[in-house]
């Protein structure tokens, strides 16, 4: 439809004009004379007209406009704010080329005061193999999340978390806080405490120590943001942190005189870090084309303690190439460089093995180091989709429909991390890794991924892994 109404707003006007001689907008140009949103109940207009790629008074050419109807609805989408979003024409004045358009938005669930239930352990399999499936190793707790707290896009978050990490947390983000929607702040505090703690890594498996009677490990942390998001790709952000972190005695005596280094066991530093970010992905939570790129320059120690010094730059780009209608192939390149070249604390010398930064069949492996390099291709084919209606039996409305797509991935991964102090006892390290194996992705709603992998590695491993996402 929206392509025959686009050629309508060609063959229209040229009947027209050659009838009243009227020629003040090109013939295949339309003019936005007015943009109206329906649905947002309580997400603010702005903050769906800033994530388009016109507004009211543009004037666009018709073979762009299709596309960058299209691509403003993914950009809407992508707010994590709705579960649907269509851009559709609700009026057109043919003697002038002027358009209404219409954005019609269903608001997805934005209020989550949800349970914690969730693993201590960097990933499913650590914990269901060799953690035994140890229920002291689970957090649970509550969270409460507000995804759209004012309207403008702001996230609130309060948790208290019990179990194997006691963490009480509060996290704000205003994405804008001027006329222009550029300018945003963000603040967070926590205070997080343990009876177990990792104090080293042997043969690139985490140690642990556990005190069943006392609090062995406490950290406290703040951090402030300052955003800057000129275009709708493009952000900035300048962060300043403060770090205070402590450990039980027995930790640095007897198990790592290293893990804050020289035998303390106390520290703190603060930290500024310049988040650099251009995202043109189409879909975030699983992209199928576009480009990422993402660049953090961190200082920890700024000379009022001596606790810490490090300047670490980290690196991230992805691509995603879609072809053939059903298949894509995404490509990923990570980095870590360490310009201060001194022995780190154990506990901030990670490399590989943690969030994201993982090789599929060395899911089992962490590799610390100074300086990182991970390489990841996956080849994507998308199997199947379809919709579930649970209606009335789902109170949310948001909730009561739920599509799900299936996707069969060929993954490829090869990774080194460079570890010049502790890396005799890490056979892992300095040394190029390989893994890969095949996948079932499981996309539910927008943004909910389920990855169930096969994966090997060069060391012959292989097993059965999963990979939870659920963007809340």
């Amino acid at each position: 439809m929206r392509i025959f109404f686009c050629l309508a707003l060609v063959i229209g006007p040229c009947i027209l004009n050659a009838q009243l001689g009227y020629s003040e907008i090109p013939l295949d140009y339309v003019y936005i004379d007015s943009i109206s949103v329906e649905g947002n109940a309580k997400t603010r207009e702005s903050i769906i007209l800033r994530e388009m790629l016109f507004g009211e008074g543009d004037t666009v050419s018709l073979d762009r406009l299709s596309a960058l109807m299209d691509r403003s609805e993914e950009l809407i989408m992508n707010t994590g704010l709705f579960n649907l979003a269509e851009i559709s024409f609700k009026g057109w004045e043919g003697s002038t080329n002027k358009v209404h358009l219409l954005v019609n938005v269903e608001e997805t669930w934005y209020l989550y005061p949800v349970p914690i239930f969730e693993l201590a352990d960097r990933n499913f399999n650590v914990w269901w193999v060799e953690q035994g499936r140890s229920l002291q190793r689970l957090n649970f707790g509550m969270e409460f999340a507000h995804l759209n707290f004012s309207g403008s896009r702001d996230r609130l978050k309060v948790s208290a978390k019990y179990g194997y990490t006691r963490k009480y947390a509060v996290s704000y983000n205003l994405p804008f806080i001027n006329k222009a929607q550029t300018l945003g702040l963000g603040a967070e505090v926590a205070f997080l405490r343990n009876r177990e703690i990792n104090y080293a890594t042997a043969g690139n498996k985490q140690e642990f120590f556990r005190d069943q009677d006392n609090f062995i490990y406490q950290r406290f942390q703040s951090d402030l943001a300052l955003t800057f998001r000129p275009r709708i790709k493009t952000s900035h952000s300048l962060i300043m942190g403060y770090r205070q972190n402590r450990v039980d005695d027995i930790v640095v005596q007897e198990k790592n005189p290293d893990f804050f280094l020289d035998g303390r066991s106390f520290q703190r530093y603060f930290l500024m870090a310049y988040n650099f970010t251009y995202d043109k992905r189409d879909v975030r939570p699983y992209p199928w084309r576009g480009s990422f790129l993402n660049v953090v320059l961190e200082k920890d120690g700024l000379g009022l303690f001596e606790d810490r010094n490090a300047l670490t730059l980290w690196t991230s780009y992805r691509r995603y190439l879609p072809f053939s209608g059903r298949w894509s192939l995404g490509l990923e390149a990570n980095g870590k460089f360490s310009f201060i070249r001194e022995q780190q604390p154990y506990n901030d010398n990670r490399a590989m093995g943690f969030g994201n930064l993982y090789l599929h069949g060395y899911e089992y492996y962490i590799m610390d180091g100074l300086d990182m390099l991970l390489g990841r291709s996956s080849l994507r084919f998308h199997l199947w989709e379809w919709g579930m209606d649970f209606g009335k039996v789902v109170p949310i409305r948001a909730f009561q429909k739920m599509p799900i797509r299936f996707y069969l991935s060929l993954n490829n991964d090869l990774g080194y991390a460079h570890d010049p102090y502790t890396g005799g006892v890490n056979a892992h390290s300095n040394r190029l890794l390989w893994g890969g194996g095949i996948g079932l992705d499981i996309v539910l709603y927008y943004d909910k991924v389920i990855q169930i992998e096969y994966s090997f590695n060069d060391l012959l491993e292989n097993g059965l892994f999963l990979h939870l996402n659920l963007n809340i």
